[in-house]
């Protein structure tokens, strides 16, 4: 083969860089933004030369060699309008790219031509000049109407030493034995194991979920539904009695829900519970304390701690109220979405923390409806973070490096050499954390927080709402348990102590 059978592949036209480039920008809603350009017609036939250029090395025609076929004969078998296409496309990313250098424009989401492709090819010739228009999200400037001098009211929270009492007599309950109860009728305290079935009284249909063989209940007011705990107080073992109850409005099975009902309750046998002493050897078997006045101690500081981290939530929770109030900013629908995407994979790692399979339970139904009910919360969290990223700008508050570098220290003294975690994910954690810490402080010492007394606390009646006698009385047992956690940081047995720490 000579030499002349394979020359040298030809240089492509270069882009000239910005040259002629005219660009104006104007503000649409929801923070986006519409850029509009325009290109000189020498740029044009640049690109219109470079598709040519492009698609003669990449068609086949029979009797000529890839990247020789005259434009001619290149323009007959794949029509001028596909040459125009591919320029078009190239010309509006390259133009693009260098808008948004030139005008320093921070793109969040992928600009759209205004009018769609087809009409700007129509427009499209390569001598001649062109303008087209991009609208695209951008990022959104908050501002803030005020800083300082805000005014709100928080919900107080305090110590209250009575905690201390109920909660070690909670531990002794649970530490109690139950004794066999003879020569006497069910009392008030009592554990009773029962048979029993239900029927609604309006139709005589039997209860879903209303009959058991064997059901152990304590018999406390507010374990089931009203009415059924009081039928059972004054039976003897073996004695059968007929009571009427009531379904909640509230009930959660919908069939029950306000209904009247009769339950045919037989009382098998009785037993009540014999509470350890509160002294020293409980206070050693109920927890890691040696004595009764440790465990006092501890419960008591718990208490307080957990008392003053939510007196402080609570007040910082209004103050970020107040300050979303001022915030003047428009949501890009880009940033919106993403934070719908967060808040739903958190819901799915949360479901897969407790062993269930997400895949299935995450249906396309249920996550588009996810995505319809996730969008307020996902909006109010962009907000606040906004309002706190427009407040630290106005007041020029900035984290100091020492205090990153002490708190990433401390944090990472804390995790196990098993916890692989990026450590420029966890800087940019901490360092979030400790500015939006920072920034509340600051916002609580400008602003005037007056406190209100606690709310009322919930009625009885909603903690008897299972889906039968037999669940209402579990899950109201549960969810005492777990509110006496949450508030002491852990119940005060060994099993809890090492997850508490």
């Amino acid at each position: 083969m000579s030499p002349a059978a394979s020359p040298a592949p030809a240089a492509s036209a270069a882009s000239p860089t910005g040259a002629g480039l005219k660009v104006s920008t104007q503000p649409r809603p929801n923070s986006r933004l519409a850029v509009e350009v325009a290109v000189p017609g020498g740029r044009c036939r640049s690109s219109y030369d470079q598709a040519l250029e492009q698609l003669s090395r990449s068609v086949k025609l029979p009797g000529f060699r890839k990247g020789k076929v005259p434009r001619a004969v290149l323009l007959q078998q794949i029509g001028p309008l596909r040459v125009r296409a591919t320029a078009l496309e190239e010309l509006v990313d390259s133009v693009l790219r260098e808008a948004l250098e030139q005008e320093n424009i921070a793109a969040l989401s992928r600009p759209v031509l205004e009018g769609g492709f087809e009409a700007v090819l129509e427009r499209f010739e390569p001598d001649s000049d062109l303008s087209f228009t991009l609208e695209l999200d951008v990022e959104p400037t908050p501002t803030l109407k005020a800083t300082k001098g805000l005014k709100v009211e928080a919900e107080a929270v305090t110590y209250d030493p009575a905690r201390v009492d109920e909660l070690l007599e909670q531990s002794r309950r649970q530490l109690a034995t139950l004794v066999p109860v003879e020569g006497r009728p069910a009392a008030s305290g009592d554990v009773a194991r029962i048979a029993f079935s239900g029927s609604f009284t309006d139709t005589g249909a039997a209860i879903e979920g209303g009959s058991s063989d064997g059901m152990e209940v304590e018999l406390e007011e507010g374990r089931m539904i009203p009415g059924f705990v009081e039928g059972i107080l004054g039976l003897a073992a073996g004695e059968t009695r007929t009571v009427s109850c009531n379904f909640p409005e509230s009930y959660p099975q919908e069939d029950a829900a306000g209904r009247a009902a009769s339950f045919e309750i037989t009382l098998l046998d009785l037993k009540s519970r014999e509470l350890p002493a509160l002294d020293d050897a409980f206070a050693q078997q109920a927890s890691d304390q040696p004595t009764l006045a440790e465990l006092r101690a501890d419960l008591e500081a718990r208490l307080k701690e957990d008392a003053e981290r939510r007196h402080r939530g609570n007040r910082h929770e209004a103050l970020l109220e107040a300050l979303v109030e001022q915030l003047e900013v428009e949501l890009p629908e880009t940033l919106v979405q993403e934070e719908v995407r967060a808040l739903i994979e958190q819901t799915a790692g949360q479901i897969a923390q407790q062993g269930m399979d997400v895949k299935k339970l995450f249906t396309p139904d249920l996550v588009r409806s996810l995505v319809d009910t996730s969008r307020p919360e996902a909006e109010q969290r962009l907000r606040r973070n906004l309002a706190l990223r427009a407040l630290a700008t106005a007041e020029k508050i900035e984290l100091a490096e020492k205090d990153l570098e002490a708190k990433l220290r401390e944090v990472s003294r804390g995790l196990s050499d098993g916890n692989r975690i990026d450590p420029a994910r966890l800087r940019a954690a901490v360092a979030d954390d400790l500015l939006r810490e920072a920034l509340l402080e600051w916002l609580e010492a400008n602003s005037t927080v007056t406190e209100k007394a606690p709310a009322a606390p919930e009625d009885a009646d909603a903690e008897a709402s299972g889906d039968s006698p037999a669940k209402a009385a579990k899950g109201d047992q549960a969810g005492k348990e777990m509110a006496a956690k949450k508030e002491a940081g852990a119940k005060p047995a060994k099993a809890d102590k090492k997850g508490a720490d």
